[in-house]
């Protein structure tokens, strides 16, 4: 009986795997995934687990990409240099790393840096955005969740990242970067402006990488997938991370 369930639940897997999704992007081809692997660490870590909680209504970023964040910060925590966050909405995310962070013991600033208005440079490259989505946020919702948090190195950068927000941070250099910004022109302006300054080790990860509503950040990795200097990795949970190597 068991064999027989497991045949079937393996012939339903192999079917739902075959089914393509449709988008308005011809060159971009998109799939149901299904991956094989079961380990789901965040189950057994419990300090997560309660954070993610305290935080899942301020984020629409699910459970894999936020546990993924909570291990980069640690992974990251032994070097030089803050922690960056470009699209912030109601601050899940980054209070969730500025909160691991606080928890390991780092000394790096989490910088926040958001229009608070919506998404911002939507183009022909977003066929999913016209722009101004998200805007349902401010300022005040994430300093509460961070209150109540009791995070004391959370920093806001308020305004068009990087043309107007970005010159407290001029000088700074980075472990981490979170791009969370929906929409090709708006990545590629964060990654040409952070890249320089990003540690070697450190990371750039990318939300919504391979999401059909947010093509323009699938083709913006993709064109820079070889980097100099980096090691780009396609996480099927929806991130891309750019390694800095050298």
């Amino acid at each position: 009986m068991q064999k027989d369930i497991s045949s079937f639940v393996s012939s339903c897997v192999d079917f739902i795997r075959g089914i393509e999704v449709k988008s308005k992007a011809e060159d971009l081809k998109y799939s149901i995934i299904v991956p094989p692997a079961n380990y789901s660490p965040w189950l057994s870590d419990e300090i997560f687990l309660a954070s993610y909680a305290a935080l899942k209504n301020n984020t629409l970023v699910d459970i894999y990409r936020c546990f993924e964040l909570w291990r980069l910060v640690e992974q990251c925590g032994n070097l030089d240099g803050d922690i960056l966050e470009v699209g912030v909405w109601k601050g899940g995310t980054g209070c969730l790393m500025a909160l691991k962070a606080k928890m390991i013991g780092s000394p790096a600033r989490v910088y926040l840096a958001d229009t608070f208005s919506g998404v911002v440079k939507a183009g022909e490259k977003d066929p999913g955005y016209r722009g101004g989505e998200h805007a349902d946020t401010s300022v005040e919702i994430v300093m509460k969740a961070k209150e109540s948090l009791g995070l004391d190195n959370v920093h806001f950068l308020v305004g068009m990242f990087p043309e107007d927000s970005a010159e407290p941070v001029k000088d700074a250099r980075f472990s981490i970067c979170h791009i969370d910004v929906d929409v090709y022109e708006s990545a590629s302006d964060v990654l040409d402006w952070v890249w320089p300054r990003i540690v070697p080790g450190g990371a750039v990860i990318f939300d919504d990488y391979g999401c059909v509503a947010t093509g323009g950040v699938t083709r913006l990795v993709n064109e820079r997938y070889s980097m100099p200097g980096g090691l780009t990795i396609h996480n099927l949970n929806g991130h891309a991370v750019m390694v800095k190597t050298a």
